[in-house]
């Protein structure tokens, strides 16, 4: 077998831009905070049961602060079509989540036959347990959806603040991907370096991470935190400034 060539080896800086969006928003000065700093989308968790939803009236009353070019995604989990359907028609411009047990049938359905924008949430097993998801099997079932979403795999949907294991994740992902799981300001350089050459194009999406913290040290879950939007916001653009290892 020959030697890796020196352009194997050499970092190269990359020219990519990685895409940013803050999920869990319930506030109109955290939908401000969001995009003062420089966030390409907002998301609004339209599932009951999460401590971050908000009613389809609330996202399109906090969407609408949103200026051209900064797109809103509703989040659901298990939704009826016909709610999905008529919640992204009154959020002009929405990008539909999955995050439930949606087949690829049911997101079609759910998205209107792929004319709503829509995004498929994939739940990667923390610990070794990663290394066993066929993420490409995953996104070639899920190909109709603009990208593919990897949270954590925990108990109930969402990825509970948790990180799984990025270095486990295949090489070869032949579509967009979305990080999310457990991103803060510290972490979200790491992810990308990891993750960017393994797909497509990537970009990372964060809720727990930018949240503000209560007096008693726990996060307040849906009331988001400004300081921590533009530190996460300046990590993810050093990690696009950063030479990008190969895999």
């Amino acid at each position: 077998m020959s030697s890796p060539t020196a352009a194997q080896t050499t970092p190269v800086h990359s020219t990519a831009r990685t895409r940013i969006k803050i999920c869990g928003l319930t506030r109109e000065q955290d939908v401000d905070a969001a995009v003062a700093s420089g966030a390409d989308a907002v998301g609004f968790v339209l599932y009951p049961a999460s401590p971050r939803a908000v009613t389809p009236e609330r996202a399109a009353q906090l969407a609408r602060r949103l200026p051209p070019f900064v797109t809103p995604v509703l989040l659901f989990v298990n939704a009826h079509a016909t709610d999905v359907i008529a919640a992204c028609a009154a959020v002009p411009g929405a990008t539909a989540q999955f995050h439930g047990d949606e087949t690829p049938e049911d997101c079609l359905r759910s998205s209107d036959g792929g004319r709503i924008p829509f995004l498929r949430a994939a739940r990667i097993p923390l610990g070794e347990g990663a290394a066993r998801f066929d993420l490409v099997k995953y996104a070639h079932d899920h190909s109709h959806a603009r990208a593919i979403l990897l949270d954590a795999h925990v108990e109930g949907y969402g990825g509970g603040g948790k990180a799984f294991n990025w270095s486990l994740l295949p090489t070869n992902v032949d579509c967009h991907l979305v990080l999310s799981g457990g991103l803060t300001p510290a972490n979200v350089t790491d992810g990308i370096r990891q993750v960017r050459p393994r797909c497509r194009a990537l970009a990372v999406d964060v809720s727990s991470g930018v949240e503000a913290t209560g007096p008693d040290g726990l996060l307040l879950k849906g009331i988001k935190d400004a300081g921590k939007i533009d530190r996460f916001i300046a990590a993810v653009r050093a990690a696009d400034a950063a030479p990008v290892p190969y895999l």
